[in-house]
Order: structure tokens, then sequence, then C-alpha cells
């Protein structure tokens, strides 16, 4: 979500407007945009009625806008797939003037907003305002939650107590450190007898280790990793994907709306969570925050 908010800002500040094209196939058929059956779409321009248009910066995109940039990368820059600067190539200049096609491209798997830091600056739309700032704003106006979304939440915090200690816990592809989270929420627990604890996993083994050791802990049902790789790449993949994206979504609002929030700022899951719920950084305990291998590699991705 966060790369798809740099896209967002380069479009306001060329005078574009933002179509966000999640056709990958990760939760629905190749194809079909993932975007507007999570999100209530503010634009409502179908992605597909420019697929083969031609008049597209950069160039490389011309009538090929239905493919995947992992085919465009194999077709013209077949030794690049792992390179940390192969967005560059596939998307308009974040710095540069904006180009003159009417069709311009944005591509990354990372976000890269504060790489246009002062872009930003230099436009009265965003003059004075912090990144953050920015990207909330961003977040509340392209990526409001579906009503189905929306009132599985409420459902969730219906007459529930305050506070709340939000935990995001990823333990698949990465994994957060256990035995860190569950100092850090023992820490709150112990100012907060009182709270409840809300816990966002990708893991069933992370799951059971924090039911194990706390009470008072509520979780959506979803179907969960139990071998310790990423649902979506796991073996025999996701009984219903489209629902799984929904129970990511829940899991990632019911974050914004804890109180308190324990996570490894490494994944940017939990990152826009609290970009949406303005979680002040004071309520935020970011258990990798003296890592210093996750602090650089954090770096690096911002602004390669």
């Amino acid at each position: 979500m966060l790369s798809a908010v740099t896209g967002i800002a380069l479009a306001e500040l060329g005078g574009r407007a933002p179509v966000i094209d999640w056709r990958d196939g990760m939760y629905l058929p190749v194809g079909e945009n993932l975007y507007p059956a999570l999100f209530e779409d503010p634009v409502g321009i179908d992605p597909a009625q420019f697929d083969m248009r031609e008049d597209v910066a950069p160039a490389l995109w011309s009538g090929r806008l239905s493919e995947q940039p992992v085919n465009i990368i194999s077709r013209n820059f077949p030794t690049k797939h792992r390179s940390p600067f192969i967005y560059r190539r596939l998307s308009i200049d974040l710095n540069g003037p904006d180009p003159a096609p009417p069709i311009g491209v944005f591509w990354s798997y990372l976000p890269k907003i504060l790489r246009m830091r002062a872009k930003l600056q230099r436009n009265p739309r965003f003059r004075g305002k912090s990144i953050d700032a920015i990207m909330h704003d961003l977040l509340a106006r392209y990526f409001t939650p579906n009503a189905e979304v929306r009132a599985e939440v409420e459902r969730i915090f219906a007459g529930r107590k305050r506070p709340v200690i939000g935990v995001h816990i990823r333990f698949t592809d990465r994994k957060a450190p256990l035995p860190k989270i569950e100092a850090a929420l023992r820490k709150l627990r112990s100012d907060m007898p009182n709270s409840d604890i809300f816990l966002a996993t990708d893991s069933a083994e992370a799951q059971n280790y924090i039911l194990a050791r706390f009470d008072r802990v509520f979780a959506i049902e979803k179907q969960m990793a139990t071998a310790g790789q990423a649902l979506h790449f796991s073996q025999g993949g996701m009984t219903d994907a489209l629902r799984e994206a929904q129970n990511a979504l829940i899991d990632m609002c019911a974050l914004a709306q804890s109180d308190w929030l324990i996570h490894s700022r490494h994944s940017t899951f939990s990152v826009v969570a609290s970009l949406i719920g303005g979680i002040p950084e004071a309520k935020q305990i970011d258990v990798d925050r003296h890592n210093a291998k996750v602090v650089v590699k954090r770096w690096f991705q911002a602004y390669a």
C-alpha cells in the first residue's frame, strides 16, 4: 500500500489522476484488479482501458500495460530481477519534471516517498507537512476499506473496553523477534493490567506463542501459515484468496484502532496501520528499533 501511496503522491504532483492497478494475480485471477474489491475507489478508472495505449512513460510500457512487471524485467533487463534499483527503469523519474506522455507509470515493491521529500515540500499542496502526515492523508483518501471490512472491524471492537494493545507479528518470510515482543507486551500489561490485546499475525506458531502467555487476547478467524512460509506462497495456497485479503485488511484496520502498537517497523503492514490510525510514536514500541541490520536495510530500501 505504501508503494501505491508513492505513486499517488507522484500523480498528484504531476496533476494526474492516480489509477491503482493490482492485477497481478496474487489474490484474484490475473487481470482482475484487487484494489476496488477491497477499497472504495475515489477515482473509478479501470486500468484495463489503458492496456494498449502507446503514449506511456517510461516507453518500455508502451502497448504493454496489461503485462506484469516481472515480464517487463525479463524482456528488457533479464539479469536485474534482484536489483534494488530496477524500479527506476520501470517508473517515471521521482524527482525530475513530469514527462510529456499522458500516462505515467510508477512501480516498486517498496515505498519510495522519502526520496520525494524535497519535491513534495516545493509543492503548495504538501508544503509544511511531514511525510507521515502526507501518507496519512493519502491513505485516508484512497484507501477507505469497503463496507464489509469496516463493519467487521466495528463488530470486533463493539463494547470492548479501552485501552487495547495492538500486536503485529510477521513470522513467516520474515520473523519478528518473539521474545522481544513478549517482553514489551509484559511491560505494557503491567502498566495497564486491564488492557485487552488484539493480535494480528500470519503465523499459527506466533499466535499460539502469545495465547499461551497472555489472557484477554482477541484475534480474527482466518487461514494462517503453519510451515513458516508466507501464506500466499505456501504449498496449497489459500482456500479463499479474496477472503484472506479482506482478513489482512481487517487485521490492519483493527491494529489502526488500537491505543498502543507493538510491532517491528521492518514490516510495512504495521507501519501502514500506525499511519491509518494516527498512532503517535510515543505509543508505538518498535522491537527492532535497535537492530542495526534492520535499521540500515530500511534506510537503504527507502532511499535506493
